[in-house]
């Protein structure tokens, strides 16, 4: 047992004391907190310095003069005449756009003259409120009903379904779907890579101590059970704490920069108004969306209460499947790196070994869409891509028994691949100058 221990320790410290670990440890934070802040600088320098649309209404029909609605980005200026007689003014300076609305009883047409491409909201949201105004005449022309009377009519028979999750003991709880999913995906992809990354690193390091013959001094002290479990073990630390260090040096980053601006992670209120008055136009804010954008900050902030597994049994269970499931793809992986001489060689022993998480990968969606289905039942419980499958059923709920069948195969799979790989790496750990087969494995196995 101490010699595992020197092994895991020398595995660890040599590999955290190199200038690349310390360089990606600190470098990843920086990029995390990057992809989630800069694009909402972008985003807001943006809006700060967008130029305000002023726009010339020429319509033939005078029936939309002074009823488009003005903005603090689009201002609209009303005049009758020909149409070309305005187009210069686009190059002088006077207008942004020209909006001509072409005079006819039976569909409403229009051009929409420019020199610079207008913001990608801006025809869309122009559309909508011609249409409004047209379906406001034909409500009056037609029906006789005002437009303030139908939006009231509207607003008190819109549905409104609340998602309510039961358990066996008629419990319940508000579901968020939508989060859960999302959540589910990202733990998946996290461990996915975080395994293979792992992994690769105890295959490379097998590759170099026998590349370098190192590997005939090490076995002359301890026995290749205890090397290749030492490996393994030391490398997963070193997995683990980039990890953790990862996660509290971005949380650090974002909190700074929140402390430091604290307007750049809730958005400026003025802003975030008028962003949704522009993707707003012409449409009505019914009194649950405006109970739903009223109580958003506070729903936010409980967000924790809509997934179906507290995140304390999430993390748990993040880790346990990290753990185990790097256990499994890092002994199968010194086996390969114990059987051949170089990286390349080990590609046709991989594959068959990283089919199984790839496939996993492939399915997330469908396995996210129905948690509870017997592709994701079943991807969940197979110890080789249950890592990746579990974490994304598991927010949406998964039965204790389940979680437990699928921890327990893991547990005696890892076991397997334990006694499978030293077999395979207690012989092939010495072999050199011979390319290895499958036939040559098969044979390995039977000493």
């Amino acid at each position: 047992m101490n010699k595992i221990k020197l092994i895991i320790a020398r595995e660890y410290l040599t590999r955290v004391k190199k200038k690349s670990f310390i360089i990606m440890t600190i470098l990843a934070p920086v990029l995390m907190a990057a992809l989630i802040i800069v694009p909402m600088v972008i985003t807001m320098k943006t809006m700060e310095s967008h130029k305000q649309m002023n726009v010339l209404v020429i319509d033939d029909n005078d029936f939309f003069i002074n009823k488009l609605d003005e903005n603090v980005s689009t201002v609209f200026t009303y005049r009758s005449g020909e149409v070309n007689e305005f187009k210069k003014e686009l190059f002088t300076g006077g207008y942004d756009a020209i909006l001509h609305i072409i005079k006819g009883n039976s569909a409403l047409r229009a051009n929409l003259y420019f020199d610079k491409d207008p913001p990608s909201r801006f025809v869309p949201n122009l559309e909508s409120q011609l249409d409004k105004q047209l379906f406001d005449k034909l409500l009056m022309d037609t029906f006789n009903i005002r437009p303030q009377q139908f939006e009231a009519y509207k607003a008190t028979t819109q549905a409104h379904i609340s998602s309510i999750k039961i358990d066996e003991f008629g419990n319940e709880k508000n579901s968020f779907a939508m989060v859960s999913k999302i959540v589910g995906m990202v733990c998946g992809l996290i461990i996915y890579f975080f395994i293979f990354m792992c992994a690769q690193q105890v295959l490379r390091g097998v590759l170099e101590e026998k590349t370098n013959r190192i590997i005939e001094v090490l076995i002359s002290s301890v026995k290749p059970m205890q090397l290749m479990l030492g490996k393994i073990v030391g490398v997963a630390m070193v997995g683990l704490t980039q990890f953790v260090l990862w996660v509290v040096l971005t949380f650090i980053l974002i909190l700074g920069v929140q402390i430091l601006v604290p307007n750049l992670l809730s958005g400026d209120a003025g802003m975030l108004q008028s962003a949704m008055q522009t993707q707003m136009q012409g449409t009505t804010l019914t009194a649950i969306d405006a109970e739903q954008l009223l109580t958003q900050n506070s729903l936010l902030e409980e967000i924790q209460n809509y997934f179906n597994f507290s995140f304390t049994t999430l993390l748990l269970c993040f880790l346990f499947y990290f753990i185990f499931g790097y256990l499994i793809y890092a002994s199968l992986y010194a086996a390969v790196g114990s059987a051949v001489d170089t990286e390349t060689d080990s590609q046709q022993f991989l594959l068959p070994v990283t089919i199984p998480l790839l496939l996993t990968i492939m399915m997330i969606m469908p396995i996210s869409e129905t948690p509870s289905g017997s592709l994701a039942l079943w991807m969940s419980m197979i110890p080789l891509t249950s890592p990746v499958a579990m974490l994304i059923r598991l927010p949406s709920g998964v039965p204790l028994h389940e979680l437990l069948i699928s921890m327990s195969l893991c547990v005696i799979f890892f076991f397997f691949c334990v006694w499978l790989a030293a077999k395979i790496y207690r012989i092939g750990i010495l072999m050199y100058g011979k390319k290895t087969t499958w036939r040559d494995l098969g044979k390995w196995l039977k000493y």
